[in-house]
Protein backbone atom coordinates (compact mmCIF):
# COMPACT_ATOMS: atom_id res chain seq x y z
CA UNK A 1 0.00 0.00 0.00
CA UNK A 2 1.37 3.43 -0.93
CA UNK A 3 1.77 6.30 1.45
CA UNK A 4 -0.58 9.26 1.55
CA UNK A 5 1.00 12.06 -0.42
CA UNK A 6 1.04 15.60 1.00
CA UNK A 7 -1.31 18.12 -0.56
CA UNK A 8 1.66 20.24 -1.62
CA UNK A 9 2.82 17.71 -4.22
CA UNK A 10 4.50 19.18 -7.26
CA UNK A 11 2.32 20.58 -10.01
CA UNK A 12 3.39 17.96 -12.59
CA UNK A 13 2.50 15.11 -10.21
CA UNK A 14 -0.78 16.76 -9.23
CA UNK A 15 -1.66 17.28 -12.88
CA UNK A 16 -0.84 13.64 -13.62
CA UNK A 17 -3.06 12.41 -10.80
CA UNK A 18 -5.93 14.53 -12.08
CA UNK A 19 -5.39 13.32 -15.62
CA UNK A 20 -5.52 9.68 -14.51
CA UNK A 21 -8.56 10.49 -12.42
CA UNK A 22 -10.39 12.03 -15.36
CA UNK A 23 -9.77 8.97 -17.53
CA UNK A 24 -10.57 6.33 -14.90
CA UNK A 25 -13.59 8.05 -13.36
CA UNK A 26 -15.15 8.38 -16.78
CA UNK A 27 -15.61 4.63 -16.74
CA UNK A 28 -18.38 5.09 -14.22
CA UNK A 29 -20.58 6.98 -16.65
CA UNK A 30 -21.97 3.84 -18.29
CA UNK A 31 -22.98 2.52 -14.90
CA UNK A 32 -24.77 5.77 -14.06
CA UNK A 33 -26.83 5.45 -17.25
CA UNK A 34 -27.74 1.88 -16.32
CA UNK A 35 -28.66 3.00 -12.80
CA UNK A 36 -31.01 5.68 -14.09
CA UNK A 37 -32.68 3.27 -16.48
CA UNK A 38 -32.92 0.41 -13.99
CA UNK A 39 -34.09 2.63 -11.17
CA UNK A 40 -37.41 3.22 -12.84
CA UNK A 41 -38.02 -0.48 -13.22
CA UNK A 42 -37.02 -1.62 -9.77
CA UNK A 43 -39.81 -1.86 -7.22
CA UNK A 44 -39.28 -1.35 -3.53
CA UNK A 45 -38.81 -4.39 -1.36
CA UNK A 46 -41.53 -5.04 1.15
CA UNK A 47 -39.56 -7.28 3.49
CA UNK A 48 -39.74 -6.15 7.10
CA UNK A 49 -37.66 -8.92 8.64
CA UNK A 50 -34.01 -9.72 8.29
CA UNK A 51 -32.80 -9.85 4.74
CA UNK A 52 -32.44 -13.35 3.38
CA UNK A 53 -29.91 -14.14 0.68
CA UNK A 54 -27.66 -11.30 -0.55
CA UNK A 55 -27.57 -8.65 2.20
CA UNK A 56 -28.55 -5.67 0.07
CA UNK A 57 -31.83 -4.11 -0.96
CA UNK A 58 -31.18 -4.94 -4.63
CA UNK A 59 -29.45 -7.93 -6.18
CA UNK A 60 -26.40 -6.88 -8.20
CA UNK A 61 -26.69 -7.26 -11.97
CA UNK A 62 -24.32 -9.70 -13.59
CA UNK A 63 -22.85 -8.21 -16.74
CA UNK A 64 -19.78 -8.47 -18.92
CA UNK A 65 -19.94 -4.70 -19.50
CA UNK A 66 -18.05 -3.80 -16.34
CA UNK A 67 -14.77 -2.08 -15.52
CA UNK A 68 -11.83 -4.39 -16.09
CA UNK A 69 -9.27 -5.24 -13.42
CA UNK A 70 -6.75 -2.75 -14.82
CA UNK A 71 -9.21 0.16 -14.51
CA UNK A 72 -10.19 -0.90 -10.99
CA UNK A 73 -6.55 -1.16 -9.98
CA UNK A 74 -5.95 2.37 -11.26
CA UNK A 75 -8.86 3.60 -9.18
CA UNK A 76 -7.50 1.94 -6.06
CA UNK A 77 -4.02 3.33 -6.70
CA UNK A 78 -5.60 6.73 -7.23
CA UNK A 79 -7.12 6.61 -3.75
CA UNK A 80 -3.67 5.88 -2.34
CA UNK A 81 -1.93 8.58 -4.37
CA UNK A 82 -4.05 11.64 -3.59
CA UNK A 83 -5.43 13.47 -0.60
CA UNK A 84 -7.64 15.69 -2.76
CA UNK A 85 -11.13 15.11 -1.27
CA UNK A 86 -12.91 15.77 -4.56
CA UNK A 87 -10.88 13.10 -6.35
CA UNK A 88 -11.31 10.74 -3.39
CA UNK A 89 -15.08 11.18 -3.47
CA UNK A 90 -15.33 10.54 -7.20
CA UNK A 91 -13.04 7.53 -7.03
CA UNK A 92 -15.09 6.05 -4.19
CA UNK A 93 -18.34 6.71 -6.05
CA UNK A 94 -17.01 4.91 -9.12
CA UNK A 95 -15.78 1.97 -7.03
CA UNK A 96 -19.14 1.84 -5.29
CA UNK A 97 -20.98 1.82 -8.61
CA UNK A 98 -18.69 -0.84 -10.06
CA UNK A 99 -19.30 -3.01 -6.98
CA UNK A 100 -22.94 -3.30 -8.02
CA UNK A 101 -21.68 -5.84 -10.56
CA UNK A 102 -20.90 -9.11 -8.81
CA UNK A 103 -17.75 -9.89 -10.81
CA UNK A 104 -16.14 -6.65 -9.63
CA UNK A 105 -16.70 -7.45 -5.95
CA UNK A 106 -14.10 -10.24 -6.15
CA UNK A 107 -11.71 -8.21 -8.26
CA UNK A 108 -11.70 -5.28 -5.83
CA UNK A 109 -11.05 -7.63 -2.91
CA UNK A 110 -8.20 -9.37 -4.72
CA UNK A 111 -6.62 -5.98 -5.45
CA UNK A 112 -6.67 -5.10 -1.72
CA UNK A 113 -9.33 -2.53 -2.46
CA UNK A 114 -11.26 -3.31 0.72
CA UNK A 115 -8.22 -2.38 2.79
CA UNK A 116 -7.72 0.86 0.89
CA UNK A 117 -11.40 1.85 1.07
CA UNK A 118 -11.57 0.88 4.74
CA UNK A 119 -8.69 3.23 5.41
CA UNK A 120 -10.86 6.11 4.23
CA UNK A 121 -13.21 5.61 7.20
CA UNK A 122 -10.76 7.52 9.37
CA UNK A 123 -10.74 10.51 7.02
CA UNK A 124 -11.69 13.78 8.69
CA UNK A 125 -13.96 14.84 5.82
CA UNK A 126 -17.53 13.51 6.32
CA UNK A 127 -18.30 13.26 2.60
CA UNK A 128 -15.26 11.06 2.01
CA UNK A 129 -16.24 8.78 4.90
CA UNK A 130 -19.80 8.62 3.59
CA UNK A 131 -18.67 7.59 0.10
CA UNK A 132 -16.31 4.99 1.61
CA UNK A 133 -19.19 3.54 3.63
CA UNK A 134 -21.38 3.40 0.51
CA UNK A 135 -18.64 1.54 -1.37
CA UNK A 136 -18.14 -0.97 1.46
CA UNK A 137 -21.92 -1.43 1.68
CA UNK A 138 -22.10 -2.49 -1.96
CA UNK A 139 -19.01 -4.64 -1.57
CA UNK A 140 -20.47 -6.36 1.51
CA UNK A 141 -22.99 -8.19 -0.68
CA UNK A 142 -20.21 -10.74 -1.07
CA UNK A 143 -19.65 -13.19 1.80
CA UNK A 144 -15.88 -13.34 1.29
CA UNK A 145 -15.79 -9.56 1.31
CA UNK A 146 -17.69 -9.54 4.59
CA UNK A 147 -14.90 -11.56 6.16
CA UNK A 148 -12.53 -8.67 5.47
CA UNK A 149 -14.97 -5.80 6.04
CA UNK A 150 -15.91 -7.08 9.50
CA UNK A 151 -12.69 -5.64 10.94
CA UNK A 152 -14.16 -2.17 10.37
CA UNK A 153 -17.48 -2.76 12.16
CA UNK A 154 -16.36 -1.14 15.42
CA UNK A 155 -15.14 1.92 13.53
CA UNK A 156 -18.36 2.09 11.52
CA UNK A 157 -20.34 2.02 14.76
CA UNK A 158 -18.24 4.90 16.08
CA UNK A 159 -18.90 6.84 12.88
CA UNK A 160 -22.64 6.28 13.28
CA UNK A 161 -22.55 7.42 16.91
CA UNK A 162 -20.53 10.57 16.22
CA UNK A 163 -22.25 11.64 13.00
CA UNK A 164 -24.91 14.38 13.05
CA UNK A 165 -28.42 13.03 13.63
CA UNK A 166 -30.21 12.02 10.41
CA UNK A 167 -27.13 12.79 8.31
CA UNK A 168 -26.22 10.95 5.13
CA UNK A 169 -23.06 9.77 6.89
CA UNK A 170 -25.10 8.18 9.67
CA UNK A 171 -27.43 6.49 7.20
CA UNK A 172 -24.51 5.18 5.15
CA UNK A 173 -23.02 3.57 8.26
CA UNK A 174 -26.34 1.95 9.17
CA UNK A 175 -26.76 0.58 5.65
CA UNK A 176 -23.39 -1.15 5.95
CA UNK A 177 -24.28 -2.48 9.41
CA UNK A 178 -27.57 -3.78 8.01
CA UNK A 179 -25.69 -5.81 5.42
CA UNK A 180 -23.12 -7.00 7.94
CA UNK A 181 -25.84 -8.13 10.38
CA UNK A 182 -27.73 -10.35 7.95
CA UNK A 183 -25.77 -13.33 9.29
CA UNK A 184 -25.05 -13.78 12.98
CA UNK A 185 -21.29 -13.94 12.56
CA UNK A 186 -20.59 -10.33 13.52
CA UNK A 187 -23.47 -9.43 15.83
CA UNK A 188 -21.20 -9.43 18.87
CA UNK A 189 -19.24 -6.54 17.40
CA UNK A 190 -22.37 -4.33 17.57
CA UNK A 191 -23.37 -4.98 21.19
CA UNK A 192 -21.83 -1.79 22.56
CA UNK A 193 -23.74 0.28 19.99
CA UNK A 194 -27.20 -1.03 20.92
CA UNK A 195 -27.95 2.03 23.13
CA UNK A 196 -27.01 4.25 20.18
CA UNK A 197 -29.33 2.31 17.87
CA UNK A 198 -32.26 2.83 20.21
CA UNK A 199 -31.39 6.51 20.61
CA UNK A 200 -31.58 6.88 16.83
CA UNK A 201 -34.87 4.99 16.85
CA UNK A 202 -36.31 7.44 19.39
CA UNK A 203 -34.84 10.68 18.03
CA UNK A 204 -34.33 10.09 14.32
CA UNK A 205 -36.61 10.94 11.42
CA UNK A 206 -38.60 8.28 9.59
CA UNK A 207 -35.80 7.44 7.18
CA UNK A 208 -33.43 6.95 10.12
CA UNK A 209 -35.97 4.87 12.06
CA UNK A 210 -36.49 2.52 9.14
CA UNK A 211 -32.77 2.00 8.63
CA UNK A 212 -31.93 1.43 12.29
CA UNK A 213 -34.87 -0.96 12.63
CA UNK A 214 -33.39 -3.05 9.82
CA UNK A 215 -30.29 -3.51 11.98
CA UNK A 216 -32.32 -4.20 15.13
CA UNK A 217 -34.52 -6.75 13.38
CA UNK A 218 -31.44 -8.60 12.17
CA UNK A 219 -29.96 -8.58 15.67
CA UNK A 220 -33.22 -9.72 17.26
CA UNK A 221 -33.27 -12.83 15.06
CA UNK A 222 -30.23 -14.03 17.03
CA UNK A 223 -31.15 -15.51 20.45
CA UNK A 224 -27.66 -14.69 21.73
CA UNK A 225 -28.48 -10.98 21.38
CA UNK A 226 -31.80 -11.11 23.24
CA UNK A 227 -30.61 -10.05 26.70
CA UNK A 228 -28.56 -7.20 25.28
CA UNK A 229 -31.58 -5.88 23.37
CA UNK A 230 -34.02 -6.34 26.27
CA UNK A 231 -31.79 -4.30 28.61
CA UNK A 232 -31.87 -1.23 26.38
CA UNK A 233 -33.48 1.86 27.89
CA UNK A 234 -36.24 3.05 25.53
CA UNK A 235 -38.95 5.04 27.37
CA UNK A 236 -40.69 5.87 24.08
CA UNK A 237 -40.63 2.34 22.67
CA UNK A 238 -44.38 1.83 23.08
CA UNK A 239 -45.08 4.82 20.82
CA UNK A 240 -43.91 2.83 17.80
CA UNK A 241 -46.98 0.58 17.97
CA UNK A 242 -49.75 3.01 17.01
CA UNK A 243 -52.00 2.78 13.98
CA UNK A 244 -50.83 6.14 12.64
CA UNK A 245 -47.16 5.13 12.53
CA UNK A 246 -45.53 4.81 9.11
CA UNK A 247 -46.27 1.29 7.88
CA UNK A 248 -42.60 0.44 7.18
CA UNK A 249 -41.64 1.51 10.71
CA UNK A 250 -44.58 -0.26 12.34
CA UNK A 251 -44.02 -3.53 10.49
CA UNK A 252 -40.35 -3.66 11.42
CA UNK A 253 -41.04 -2.70 15.03
CA UNK A 254 -43.57 -5.53 15.27
CA UNK A 255 -41.15 -7.99 13.68
CA UNK A 256 -38.47 -6.91 16.17
CA UNK A 257 -40.90 -7.41 19.08
CA UNK A 258 -42.07 -10.77 17.74
CA UNK A 259 -38.49 -12.02 17.44
CA UNK A 260 -37.70 -11.00 21.02
CA UNK A 261 -40.90 -12.53 22.41
CA UNK A 262 -40.08 -15.79 20.64
CA UNK A 263 -36.56 -15.78 22.08
CA UNK A 264 -37.84 -15.04 25.60
CA UNK A 265 -40.34 -17.89 25.39
CA UNK A 266 -37.62 -20.23 24.18
CA UNK A 267 -35.55 -19.32 27.25
CA UNK A 268 -38.13 -21.25 29.26
CA UNK A 269 -38.56 -18.65 32.01
CA UNK A 270 -34.87 -18.29 32.81
CA UNK A 271 -34.90 -14.52 32.30
CA UNK A 272 -34.06 -12.76 35.59
CA UNK A 273 -36.51 -9.88 35.71
CA UNK A 274 -34.64 -7.91 38.38
CA UNK A 275 -31.83 -7.12 35.95
CA UNK A 276 -34.13 -4.98 33.77
CA UNK A 277 -35.18 -1.42 34.57
CA UNK A 278 -38.69 -0.03 34.16
CA UNK A 279 -37.70 1.84 30.99
CA UNK A 280 -36.24 -1.25 29.35
CA UNK A 281 -37.55 -3.05 26.30
CA UNK A 282 -38.11 -6.06 28.56
CA UNK A 283 -40.61 -4.21 30.75
CA UNK A 284 -42.54 -2.98 27.72
CA UNK A 285 -42.79 -6.38 26.07
CA UNK A 286 -42.76 -8.85 28.96
CA UNK A 287 -43.12 -7.44 32.47
CA UNK A 288 -45.71 -4.66 32.26
CA UNK A 289 -47.25 -5.91 29.05
CA UNK A 290 -50.84 -4.66 29.45
CA UNK A 291 -50.27 -1.37 27.56
CA UNK A 292 -48.46 -3.29 24.85
CA UNK A 293 -51.30 -5.82 24.63
CA UNK A 294 -53.76 -2.95 24.22
CA UNK A 295 -51.71 -1.57 21.37
CA UNK A 296 -51.67 -4.98 19.71
CA UNK A 297 -55.43 -5.35 20.07
CA UNK A 298 -55.91 -2.06 18.25
CA UNK A 299 -53.48 -3.08 15.51
CA UNK A 300 -55.56 -6.18 14.76
CA UNK A 301 -57.78 -3.76 12.83
CA UNK A 302 -54.89 -2.30 10.83
CA UNK A 303 -55.57 -2.33 7.05
CA UNK A 304 -52.19 -3.89 6.21
CA UNK A 305 -52.15 -7.69 6.09
CA UNK A 306 -48.48 -8.05 7.02
CA UNK A 307 -48.91 -5.83 10.04
CA UNK A 308 -51.78 -7.99 11.27
CA UNK A 309 -49.76 -11.15 10.64
CA UNK A 310 -46.98 -9.90 12.92
CA UNK A 311 -49.51 -8.89 15.59
CA UNK A 312 -50.99 -12.41 15.51
CA UNK A 313 -47.49 -13.85 15.67
CA UNK A 314 -46.82 -11.94 18.90
CA UNK A 315 -50.19 -12.73 20.47
CA UNK A 316 -49.96 -16.46 19.79
CA UNK A 317 -46.50 -16.96 21.32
Amino acid sequence: MGRWLPRAMGEPRAAAVRAVAAVVLGAGACYCLWRLAAGGRRGQQAAAGAARGPPSDNSPPVSTHTMDADALQKLIHLLQATDDPLIQEQALITLSNSAAFSVNQDIIRNLDGLFVIGGMLSDCIPKVKEKALNALSNLSMNIKNQEEIQVYITQVCRNVESAPLNSDLQLAGLRLLTNMSVTRDYHHKMIDSIPCFFHLLSEGNERMQIQVLKVLVNLSANPAMTRHLLKAQVPSFLLLFDNYINRDILLRALTFAANLKKNVNNEGGTMIQDQYSEDSVFFTLCRDSTPFAQKLASLLHHPDTEVKEQVVRILTQ
